[in-house]
């Protein structure tokens, strides 16, 4: 029986539903809101409402809710990192709470961190205030902890100041900031909470599954569980004045809280399995740089969100030559990085023997791809420098070429086209000479670098080399400030910062950049 039908049955037809003047059905002829005759009828204030208008008004707030619910939600699923998706936990949760600051401590069971703090409304000297409070007493310390009265659930503290029992030093934390009560929930990411599995990337529910009132998933397709669970933090919203939030508002940050926290269960797997490639990387690529006379040598590498196959070297070589390169392996992921590393070693070994020739060490590195890991292709660069005498040989297979910064040109260098290594049965290309004058900076780059600008190739390539016509005077003298300036000029916001991804899609390209200056001025 449908929810229409069952309010038909429960309305009495013997006697019409009480409504007011403002809600009468408009009938031709006849003015809604015009005054009744005195005899109509007596008021009917003082009768009960029928229960259909409390179903509906019942129906009317779980709709409401509900949508709410969903929107917060949605909000959520869109975070791509876990600061992001921490800093929206907060918002939202201020808003189902009806707080106006609050914090959300991370801090995993498993020991394995990441560990972090924000806050909202709250500044780093206010959380600084609030770590002064004994964690045996604060709201979030006892739930992170699991002391004793906290039972996993949800603390609330409705009154502090008029608490006899409030720790002193709580107290004065209080005072000084101005808050008089505090709500704070656990988030817990347990197998209970999600038995459908992990919520997936775009923040919907396992497949075929759908979220239920109660904030698990139903009807999905079961996923390994490979994604952290336990404890994983809690989250403490303050109020100004004494206060708690209602029953309803409870129901709402519980459920929200449980989604939330199972989003943040998969962001912290992703946040450490690039953590882990990021180091693992790493210790793939040099450690420093050579120190080379006539050259001064600057590299940076930032690793995509699935960790890529990028990579640079700087090798000095026999007759005080220089051997640089930079390549990229197809894929993502360890097993892209683990075949970087392959690669690079193969290639350190083909330019000691044969540097001088970039031709011959591509081609052997080509006929060892082939042979070793016929799966994969990759892109590389290898140039043979004599600082010396100012000049380079390099060849490339299927790479971008070269950029030359100098105070009178920021142009690329014309290499011939050329197949990627592992893509033809034999790999050929000739090579490019190149003279730079003193003072000139030598780029190589990665394909990563073009597409995190989010623009077409073309595009892409004149914003690198406008950026590198800009570098300042002052700058071009040091090649880590010239590389420095181009991520600044050509990336997205906080993909120049070491460790950062940019606002917006998660990106899976590493980034390398290897500046080489040669002369003096």
């Amino acid at each position: 029986m449908g929810v229409c039908n069952a309010i038909e049955r429960i309305v009495p037809v013997e006697r019409p539903t009480a409504m007011s003047a403002s809600h009468l059905p408009k009938v031709a002829g006849i003015n809604a809101s015009s005054r009744s005759p005195a005899r109509a009828a007596a008021p009917l204030d003082h009768l009960p409402a029928a229960p259909g208008v409390v179903i509906q008004d019942r129906l009317a707030g779980w709709v409401s809710d509900l949508t709410t619910l969903h929107e917060l939600t949605e909000r959520l699923a869109t975070t791509s990192s876990l600061n992001e998706a921490l800093d929206e936990l907060l918002r939202a949760g201020a808003a189902l709470a009806g707080a106006r600051r609050g914090l959300v401590v991370c801090e995993p069971a498993d020991g394995l961190g990441p560990v972090t703090t924000l806050g909202l409304g709250l500044g780093p000297a206010d959380l600084g205030q609030l770590e002064t409070v004994p964690r045996r007493v604060s709201t979030y310390g006892r739930l992170l902890d699991g002391s004793a009265g906290t039972g996993g659930e949800a603390v609330a503290a409705a009154d502090l100041l008029g608490d006899s029992a409030l720790d002193p030093r709580q107290r004065e934390v209080a005072v000084r900031l101005g808050y008089g009560a505090s709500y704070a929930v656990p988030l817990d990411a347990a197998e209970p909470v999600n038995a459908a599995g992990p919520v997936p990337a775009d923040g919907s529910p396992a497949a075929g599954g759908s979220l239920t009132g109660d904030g698990s998933l139903t009807g999905g397709t079961a996923r390994s569980s490979g994604v952290v669970s336990g404890r994983l933090g809690a989250a403490v919203w303050l109020y100004d004045e004494p206060a708690e939030p209602g029953e309803r508002q409870r129901h709402l940050i519980g459920l929200y809280s449980r989604y939330a926290s199972a989003h943040l269960a998969r962001l912290l797997e992703l946040e450490r399995a690039r953590t882990h490639s990021a180091t693992l990387t790493g210790e793939l690529l040099p450690g420093r740089l050579p120190r080379v006379p006539g050259v001064r040598l600057a590299a940076r590498h930032r690793t995509g969100r699935h960790g890529g196959g990028d990579w640079y070297d700087a090798l000095p070589l026999p007759g005080a030559a220089l051997g640089l390169a930079v390549g990229s392996v197809s894929g993502s992921g360890p097993g892209a990085v683990a075949a970087m590393g392959r690669l690079r070693a193969s290639l350190r070994a083909y330019a000691v023997m044969e540097g001088e020739d970039p031709v011959a060490v591509l081609s052997d590195l080509e006929l060892l791809l082939r042979l070793t890991e016929p799966a994969r292709s990759a892109t590389a660069l290898f140039a043979y420098a004599e600082p010396g005498q100012s000049k380079i040989v390099l060849a490339g297979a299927g790479h971008a070429p070269p950029l030359v910064v100098g105070e009178r040109r920021a142009e690329f260098v014309e290499t011939t086209l050329s197949a990627p290594l592992g893509m033809l049965t034999c790999w050929e290309a000739p090579s490019v000479e190149l003279w730079p004058a003193a003072g000139e900076t030598v780029l190589l780059y990665t394909d990563g670098l073009l597409r995190c600008t989010g623009d077409s190739t073309d595009r892409a390539f004149g914003r690198l080399r406008e950026a590198a016509a800009r570098v300042p005077a002052s700058a071009r003298h040091d090649p880590g400030e010239v590389a420095d300036h181009v991520l600044r000029s050509v990336l997205p916001r906080g993909w120049d910062a070491p460790g950062q991804q940019p606002d917006g899609p998660a990106h899976t390209d590493d980034i390398v950049l290897l500046a080489a200056r040669f002369g003096t001025p």
